[in-house]
């Protein structure tokens, strides 16, 4: 692996003693590294056989957060999309959550989603996890909700044999009536996509910063419903976001059908352990 390293920080002009390398732990998609040279600090990720332009996606949606100037992200300091293997190199950070910084958390994200976007998608195709991730342009939510978000997973667990006919079915009958729960206008906001508990951080300057991104333009209580699917996200964090941006009437009901996705997402990356939570869902709508 320390070919790699000097490899990766070669090409970003840091080819000072690599003094100290650690493997990091927490991640099910790529290998992590802690790297630390006499120029610095960095976090990279590798992963072998990668799918096409893995890593650069990644990247597209850390800048997408740093441009919007809401939120904090490390920065990127280079990538390698290859054959053989990829990686990107990133701005180390290293800190501790606390109820302050999911309060700020709260905020910063309210301020996100307060930036109004042209269209529901986004420019190019992504990733959430390993899984291909489908956009496009569109002027419904609804419409973009149902092409890009539920059939392409719904798609690939049926391929797989993890969907039993009878929720086949329903879930067909749920995209069919999209319309009876989702709103028919709302406006697109830029999405970090994939925002459960474990891709926010804490950094010593004492901001959040947030990683591992499956940036997209949408309605923004998307994200919100994820957060609460798995926790880690303090009280502090939703009373500063609706402070800011409060969640409209009938929240509630919708929030299923926005987590539904995720569940989706998790049978096709861990299995039919899932399918049980997929069903629940599917009760209080079909």
């Amino acid at each position: 692996m320390e070919t790699i390293f000097y490899d990766a920080l070669k090409t970003i002009g840091d080819e000072t003693k690599l003094k100290n390398w650690r493997r990091v732990h927490g991640g099910d998609i790529n290998e992590a590294f802690y790297l630390r040279t006499e120029q610095g600090e960095y976090f990279l990720k590798f992963r072998k056989n990668c799918p096409g332009r893995f890593f650069a996606c990644e990247r597209t949606g850390l800048e997408a957060l740093r441009e919007s100037g809401a939120v904090h992200v490390p920065k990127v300091y280079g990538y390698k999309d290859g054959k053989d293997y990829g990686y990107i190199l990133l701005e180390w950070i290293e800190g501790k959550k606390s109820d302050r910084l999911g309060e700020k958390l709260g905020r910063q994200l309210a301020n996100l989603h307060r930036i109004p976007q042209e269209f529901f998608g986004f420019p190019e195709d992504n990733y959430i996890g390993i899984l291909p991730q489908k956009n496009g342009r569109f002027a419904s939510w609804i419409e973009y909700y149902r092409e890009c978000r539920l059939l392409p997973q719904i798609r690939m667990a049926e391929k797989k044999g993890l969907l039993p006919g009878d929720l086949r079915k329903k879930l067909d009958v749920l995209l069919e009536n999209l319309d009876r729960y989702l709103p028919g206008r709302c406006t697109p906001s830029l999405l970090h996509g994939d925002l459960w508990g474990g891709n926010w951080i804490g950094g010593k300057n004492g901001e959040p910063y947030l990683i591992d991104p499956a940036v997209f333009y949408g309605h923004s209580e998307f994200e919100i419903a994820f957060t609460e699917l798995f926790g880690g996200f303090p009280p502090s964090f939703y009373s500063a976001y609706q402070e800011i941006l409060p969640l409209s009437d009938g929240y509630q009901d919708r929030k299923g059908l926005y987590q539904l996705f995720y569940l989706l997402v998790h049978v096709n990356l861990f299995g039919s352990s899932y399918v049980p939570s997929v069903k629940r869902v599917l009760e209080k709508y079909v």
